[in-house]
């Protein structure tokens, strides 16, 4: 039976974004699937009392150099594109609203590539939703439905549901992803990832 690998993320995390654009070869590799979980890192933060690196570190310039260096460094070893956003740190309470909207759906992948692409490569402003729309535009995503998705209170509410989800189930942080009841957080995790995968085939 093919494993499942459950991951967790928030467009708003650039450890997320290569998480994500490293993990299809990996399940791949062991024949398994990727199944996407949106939750919102405010608020997992919020609820766990925990903050992001880089400003737990941020009057240490040692340490967020060397953060920078990391997310550059794994990007050029997998030859993804990476650019730190200039709106970082990010809001992404549309895109994640839209993000439950699209899960399950045939355009899901496509719409999740859209938006990290747009935030991690392009440098993009998704808490404006006119940009939002374009960004749907472009990829041939369903633009009206998507927007009525980002202000609709139920989607909102299965946000915080699914948020609070992940919070019971352990997850401090993003990117976090789950194979059976096994945790592991983080991009520089896929290789502790990839020895569970190889023992459960």
């Amino acid at each position: 039976m093919a494993q499942q690998i459950d991951f967790v993320y928030d467009f708003c995390s650039p450890n997320a974004y290569l998480a994500y654009k490293a993990l299809p070869a990996l399940a791949k590799k062991h024949g398994a699937y990727v199944h996407y979980v949106p939750a919102l890192l405010a608020t997992i933060f919020k609820v766990t009392n925990n903050q992001s690196p880089f400003q737990a570190f941020s009057e240490n310039r040692q340490k967020t150099a060397y953060l920078t260096h990391d997310l550059h460094r794994f990007a050029r070893a997998r030859k993804v594109s990476f650019h730190m956003s200039p709106h970082f740190p990010v809001d992404t309470k549309f895109a994640m609203r839209g993000a439950v909207f699209a899960s399950g759906k045939p355009w899901e992948a496509k719409y999740i590539d859209a938006i990290f692409d747009a935030i991690w490569v392009h440098g993009q402003k998704v808490d404006d939703l006119s940009v939002l729309s374009e960004i749907l535009r472009e990829n041939d995503l369903p633009v009206r439905k998507m927007r009525e998705a980002m202000t609709n209170v139920d989607i909102k509410q299965q946000l915080k549901d699914q948020t609070k989800a992940a919070v019971k189930k352990g997850v401090f942080g993003v990117p976090t992803m789950f194979v059976q009841n096994e945790m592991f957080f983080g991009k520089n995790s896929l290789g502790n990832l990839n020895l569970e995968l190889k023992r459960l085939a």
